[in-house]
């Protein structure tokens, strides 16, 4: 079949955005160069970040009216995207246009704006996301860096108060930025109101730190080579009144504080809540990242031989072995269902994000916060996978794989961090966890309260999934199935089902644990600090967050093949979708077993079910690949320098493959597969 079906499904609603990047991201200097010094990468990607803002590419998510296109999902696709060239170029520009410029854009007021954007966009004002201290990273609410209003001389004084309280790891500081965004905890008359961001100038026009402005260099970093992570500390510095991104808390000029939203954990999640995007923007880039590693894999594996079968002269292909398609078509296939989840969470982001900005309605809280989760469960699912998948695709290629000009070595350097930055991945598990559990209390993303005795109360009583993408459809697949024994495993409805089970359960066992836990903490025999009520349930907890991405990630597959209208694509997809989520629930068997949802019988016949989708599978390993469209210049991998006559030689093998297998559309149907009977 025609890969440009899937590539329609797959590249969605910012179709155009791809499109155009595809035809124009170019330029040698946006992609890497094996071998190039720290220095030298860092010089080149500043030049192409340059060249990028010359293009005109950099402003979907700015204002019209200062030259953007107010296209908050654009943004991120553009992002994505460019994750395909080099990864430090992309963490360069999310830096300066996604976190700089949007905290300016989202923080600031019209008088920010007019001063700044422009500047901001153009590259002529580059900058900093000036809030990760060494000692803070997670726990933003507590950072130490202090901006202290005195009405005396209308300024706030900027301070470190000690080493911990630098700020560190921060992108574009070392050698290019000229100011900075600072998060700290605002104080005036005497009162602390919380974390606040100011625009801070750090360097002079001739790149001299600015007075009390101490700049230091992170140095070498195992990946990302070409951005200057640096690290900057305050010693008492002056910042104007006006400095102050006061979209929501401003400060007068005889120090009086005011603010829309008066409880200041609801301020401080507001704020940070209109960020969302870079985390959303990193998720998709890990995708990219985990999409060019399984091209570079699965077409290596198409010409790769490795030893001969009995009375053959010639090697197998090692794409032909069961072992390698257990590696490369379930990662696959979770590729495929991460790509509709996070095309589903991008859309939403960008219509939350409209009614805001642009037509001027009041923020939706519960959309604001079932946002923010949704952003941080699949962050952190897509950047695990990018980092599981480029290893597996690494050992897939060999020595071959291990060598720099073959780019997995750094797709795999540069991914790396990806599990840890805008946002460390196990606290953002916390955070899905905690949103679950609470349904969006104000204090979610804080352990304070969480050892109330009273806190039990406000846990839902009964358990309710809330389904994300395409409710009827699912409702409609669940409520056909009437149990979960003896259903075909290729029954979509089955197979939601049994992800929505083992969610329900993990989030009332959760709920039942930390239930008992508030019981002992009042208990006047066998006390348990608050802390200790939530640690120890934690396991639980994070479980918890990980079957709920599971099973939201296959909805929002399921709703993407409903979506599909190639019918050869859509059969092609369906398939897909049966190996992702029957890999998943493989994957967690031993938990279904214990829990009664498989028997030891059903669990054999689910191992063999996946097997015989992978031999559906096989012949359309390409397809799924070719469906990504990466540009081939964007691969920058040696191995895939096609010997003569070796691409006509395995399509012609494909297509008897198909031929074999069902005239060029996946083997049979869903109830044809090569399984044990009933199923």
């Amino acid at each position: 079949m025609d890969p440009a079906h899937l590539q329609e499904a797959l590249d969605g609603r910012w179709a155009h955005v791809r499109r155009d990047a595809r035809e124009n991201l170019h330029d040698p200097d946006m992609l890497p160069v094996y071998g190039e010094s720290m220095a030298e990468a860092r010089e080149r990607v500043t030049r192409a970040a340059r060249t990028l803002a010359q293009s005109g590419r950099v402003g979907f998510g700015f204002p019209k009216e200062f030259g953007g296109e107010a296209d908050a999902g654009g943004s991120v696709t553009s992002i994505e995207m460019l994750a395909f060239t080099d990864l430090s170029l992309m963490v360069k520009a999310g830096v300066q246009w996604g976190l700089f410029g949007g905290a300016v854009q989202l923080l600031g007021t019209r008088r920010h704006h007019e001063t700044y954007l422009r500047d901001i966009m153009s590259f002529d004002l580059p900058g900093c996301f000036a809030m990760t201290e060494t000692g803070h990273g997670s726990d933003v609410q507590q950072l130490r860096t202090t901006c202290t209003y005195d009405p005396a001389t209308q300024t706030f004084d900027l301070h470190t108060p000690h080493e911990a309280a630098r700020k560190d790891y921060i992108g574009n500081a070392a050698e290019d930025g000229r100011m900075a965004v600072v998060f700290a905890q605002l104080i005036t008359q005497g009162t602390n109101h919380g974390v606040h961001a100011w625009l801070v100038p750090i360097r002079d026009e001739d790149g001299n730190p600015m007075p009390g402005v101490t700049i230091g260099d992170d140095g070498p970093k195992a990946g990302l080579l070409g951005v200057d992570n640096g690290r900057l500390t305050f010693d008492h510095v002056t910042v104007p009144r006006d400095m102050l991104l006061d979209r929501y808390g401003q400060v007068a000029s005889d120090g009086t504080y005011t603010s829309s939203i008066e409880n200041e954990t609801r301020r401080f999640f507001t704020m940070l809540g209109t960020l969302v995007r870079g985390r959303v923007s990193v998720g998709g880039s890990a995708a990219s990242a985990t999409k060019l590693a399984l091209d570079i894999a699965v077409r290596y594996g198409n010409a790769r031989r490795q030893f001969a079968a009995p009375g053959e002269e010639r090697e197998i292909v090692i794409n032909d072995y069961l072992v390698h398609q257990r590696k490369l078509l379930p990662a696959l296939a979770r590729t495929y269902a991460l790509n509709f989840a996070q095309a589903e969470l991008v859309s939403t982001m960008h219509d939350v994000q409209t009614a805001v900005h642009e037509h001027g309605q009041e923020i939706d809280e519960q959309a604001q916060r079932e946002l923010e989760s949704r952003a941080a469960g699949l962050k952190v699912a897509q950047t695990w996978h990018a980092t599981q998948t480029i290893q597996m695709c690494r050992e897939a290629c060999g020595g071959a794989g291990y060598l720099q000009e073959n780019r997995l070595p750094h797709l795999k350097a540069d991914t790396d961090v990806f599990t840890t930055f805008e946002g460390d991945n196990t606290v953002l598990l916390q955070l899905v966890a905690k949103g679950l559990l609470t349904g969006y209390r104000d204090t979610f993303g804080s352990l304070d309260g969480w050892g109330r005795i009273g806190f039990v109360a406000d846990m839902v009583r009964e358990t309710v999934l809330e389904r994300t993408a395409a409710r009827a459809l699912i409702a409609r697949l669940v409520d056909a199935v009437p149990g979960l024994e003896d259903v075909p495993m290729l029954e979509r409805g089955w197979q939601l089902k049994m992800l929505e089970f083992r969610e329900k359960h993990a989030l009332e066992g959760a709920i039942r644990r930390l239930r008992k836990n508030s019981t002992t903490v009042s208990s006047p025999t066998h006390p348990m600090a608050p802390f200790d009520m939530f640690n120890d349930v934690q396991d639980h907890v994070l479980k918890t967050a990980q079957t709920h991405i599971d099973r939201i990630v296959l909805e929002a597959f399921v709703d993407g093949v409903d979506r599909t209208t190639d019918p050869a694509a859509r059969t092609l997809l369906d398939a897909v979708c049966d190996l992702y989520a029957l890999s998943t629930i493989e994957a967690d068997k031993a938990w279904f077993l214990e829990h009664g949802q498989l028997t030891p019988a059903r669990a054999k016949t689910l191992t063999a079910t996946v097997n015989s989708l992978l031999k559906q599978l096989r012949p359309h390993m390409t397809t799924l690949v070719d469906a990504f469209a990466i540009p081939a210049d964007w691969k920058a991998a040696a191995i895939l320098e096609e010997e003569p006559g070796r691409q006509e030689a395995m399509a012609a093998r494909d297509a008897e493959l198909r031929r074999q297998h069902g005239a060029g559309t996946p083997e049979g149907t869903a109830t044809d597969l090569d399984v044990p009977p009933g199923q």
